[in-house]
């Protein structure tokens, strides 16, 4: 008798630890996100919130990193859950997306709706000429009104900009800017204003950097970024010149396959019909909604956007870049 209940001792104690195993591996949701790491942390946390029997691992990448490896890891990736990715990264990986044409995307504004079902659009982010008041007015400088206007010698060694081949940002001023001139002009702009630039930065924050410790007077930047350090305190202003302001999207998706699993598609939908509202709310408040209303204090509410064709089409993208010297 002591025999027999020892084995079904044993043998549910294997199930137990069975069944926990088994769990834990069908209730962890795992995000490849590209999004800023204390974006990342309030989605960690909402998410929790939400589903506390569920695992949330979220996994930084920078947008080439996270697409670069989603496409070398194809189906087999362990990725569930991709956030904030640009489009073109997104087309270049569709193959391995979630088919995602039974949402509803009549509430997005009309010039960002997407032919490809594979993704959501997740945000619109603008770059601005964000301006230093006090560098410019210690060197007796006015605020520049054009992009003609940064050539000018009295702005040398004051302006600040990201290195397209490294920085999105970066890359959709260069874009608009090729698009408004031409290919050729546009690079004999560039050219010129090289001479004028206090250092071409890794990443996109670099210039807000060098502009909130006055280092520079002039940044090419995103928008929202430059609203941030101004609700902290920092005496900056936002001008956007007559091209409009140059901008891109970024998008969410599944990995097919992946949205069979009750928790994958339970996080997904959290995302679309919750998370992305409040992100606008708190982070990233750029329109995507047509019935969208900017909270957040000192954004500005009526942007003009510029001419972005082509922004998602990477094989020019690396045709441009190829010719980009600096």
């Amino acid at each position: 008798m002591k025999k027999i209940l020892s084995i079904i001792l044993v043998i549910s104690i294997i199930f137990i630890f069975g069944a926990c195993s088994k769990k834990e591996v069908t209730e962890t949701v795992v995000i490849y996100s590209s999004a800023e790491d204390f974006r990342n942390e309030y989605f960690i946390k909402r998410i929790k919130e939400e589903f506390p029997e569920y695992e949330i691992e979220v996994q930084y990448f920078p947008s080439g990193n996270n697409a670069a490896k989603l496409k070398a890891e194809g189906l087999a990736t362990e990725c569930d859950i991709i956030l904030a990715l640009e489009t073109g990264y997104m087309e270049a990986i569709s193959t391995f997306l979630a088919d995602l044409s039974e949402y509803d995307v009549a509430h997005y504004q009309e010039d960002i709706i997407v032919k490809d079902t594979n993704y959501l659009i997740w945000e619109r982010f603008s770059g601005a000429i964000i301006i230093n008041p006090s560098v410019l007015e210690k060197n007796n400088l006015e605020i520049p009104k054009s992009y003609d206007d940064l050539l000018k010698a009295e702005y040398k060694g004051l302006i600040s900009m990201p290195n397209p081949k490294s920085s999105i940002t970066g890359y959709i001023f260069m874009k608009n800017i090729l698009n408004v001139r031409g290919e050729d002009e546009g690079f004999e702009y560039f050219d010129k204003l090289s001479k004028n630039i206090l250092q071409f930065t890794s990443s996109g924050s670099g210039p807000i950097k060098a502009l909130v410790q006055g280092e520079a007077g002039i940044g090419l930047g995103l928008t929202y970024a430059a609203v941030n350090e101004i609700n902290k305190g920092n005496n900056l202003e936002i001008v956007f010149f007559e091209e409009g302001a140059p901008y891109s999207l970024d998008a969410i998706a599944m990995i097919d396959g992946k949205s069979e699993k009750k928790e994958v598609r339970d996080v997904f939908n959290f995302f679309a019909d919750t998370l992305i509202y409040e992100d606008k709310q708190l982070f990233s408040p750029e329109k995507i909604f047509k019935e969208q209303i900017i909270e957040v204090e000192n954004f500005p509410y009526d942007i003009n956007y510029a001419d972005m064709t082509g922004i998602d089409n990477l094989d020019e993208k690396d045709k441009l870049l190829e010719r980009w010297k600096y």
